[in-house]
């Protein structure tokens, strides 16, 4: 039985709306906790890893928000299990690769994940969609806060929360908006906006966070630091400038509707046509299509409601979602993925609306989302 099967559909994941969902997709909280006296689990001998474990699944499935959710040791997982978790966003690349004296827990509403033997012995995170990071840092708060009535957690009145890596010592706090920003990288200013995070202290990441590539123009933005600032206040300064980004990307996607408005419809015209008419074609050039897609909803070249299809074909199209999809099939090669991606695509878009630049008016007059 896939794991695929306990988490919510698909179809209800593409639904999930939030507050500034057009540009900021999702918004993370993440809490870093660790067991006195005992190593971490990088350095931890496997005794060391299975006491950690075997202290904390219990408590942590106990927990009041995450009773009667799911929970699983990762050797339990298969490979595609693991995967489909990633490609949630439900657990992390790193997580996936443990095996023995390594779990996590995840409520029912898909928004609380508990990561046991990650980097940390604790790797606790609250997930929303849309820019909510004050509510999700309330959720991890009060979790965090009811984890602690029941262990002991590695402390420090001079340094904070101990944690493995140093760059997580303090508050343990990592903070984070999922961001698309097609406008921007069109604009070519994308690059500006990396810089000028980075002078603030900040860090931002590709789709699977550090390490990875921004496919399909989405960019994670997070905080560095943990010591020196409370909780509330990374919160805020992290809020703050993702506004600011927000701003940056709607003027952008203004500008180039104002002034390159063939340029913006080429773009959305050409991702169409490719995606509803290719016989094979990869992940990577999906995602990145479907962005244009996307944006293409948002600067009303397509209808409001292709936007939740869009969201679905920006899961199932992904290597574990679309081995899922034609479970029937053995383990797919990327060939045979690249083929059936393709055929997935032609069958969901044969019944939709083609882009069609008049339902913005004449060219050259004002757009949506003009002033």
């Amino acid at each position: 039985m896939s794991i695929l099967e306990h988490l919510a559909p698909v179809s209800e994941v593409s639904h999930r709306t939030g507050p500034h969902d057009k540009i900021v997709l999702s918004s993370r909280v993440r809490l870093a906790r660790n067991l006195p006296r005992l190593p971490f689990p990088g350095h931890a001998k496997r005794g060391d890893r299975m006491k950690a474990y075997e202290e904390l699944m219990p408590v942590v499935q106990g927990l009041g928000p995450l009773q009667g959710g799911m929970a699983e040791p990762m050797e339990r997982l298969s490979n595609l299990d693991k995967q489909l978790l990633v490609e949630r966003h439900i657990v992390s690349r790193e997580h996936a690769a443990k095996g023995t004296g390594s779990g996590f827990v995840l409520n029912r509403e898909e928004s609380l994940c508990v990561m046991v033997n990650e980097e940390d012995h604790l790797r606790m995170q609250s997930l929303r969609p849309g820019l909510q990071l004050a509510a999700a840092w309330a959720a991890i708060d009060a979790l965090d806060t009811e984890l602690q009535a029941e262990v002991d957690v590695a402390f420090s009145p001079r340094y904070g929360f101990l944690t493995a890596c140093p760059t997580n010592l303090g508050t343990g706090i990592r903070v984070s908006a999922m961001l698309h920003l097609p406008g921007l990288v069109l604009a070519e200013q994308v690059g500006q906006i990396i810089q000028a995070v980075g002078k603030l202290g900040l860090a931002v990441r590709g789709l699977y966070g550090e390490g990875t590539e921004a496919l399909g123009n989405l960019f994670q933005v997070s905080n560095q630091m943990t010591l020196g600032e409370s909780e509330p206040e990374i919160v805020e300064k992290l809020s703050k400038v993702i506004l600011q980004i927000l701003e940056h990307e709607e003027n952008a996607r203004k500008s180039l509707l104002g002034k390159k408005p063939r340029t913006l419809f080429n773009h959305v015209g050409r991702a169409y046509g490719i995606l509803a008419n290719s016989h094979t074609i990869s992940s990577k050039e999906t995602l990145n299509l479907l962005s244009l897609m996307w944006l293409g909803v948002d600067i009303g070249l397509l209808p409001p409601e292709t936007r939740a299809l869009v969201n679905e074909l920006f899961l199932v199209t992904q290597p574990a979602h679309l081995q899922c999809l034609f479970s029937n099939k053995e383990k797919l090669g990327a060939e045979e993925r690249d083929v059936l991606r393709s055929d997935v695509l032609r069958d969901r878009l044969a019944r939709l609306e083609r882009p069609d630049h008049r339902r913005l008016g004449p060219l050259g007059t004002e757009g949506p989302g003009s002033d």
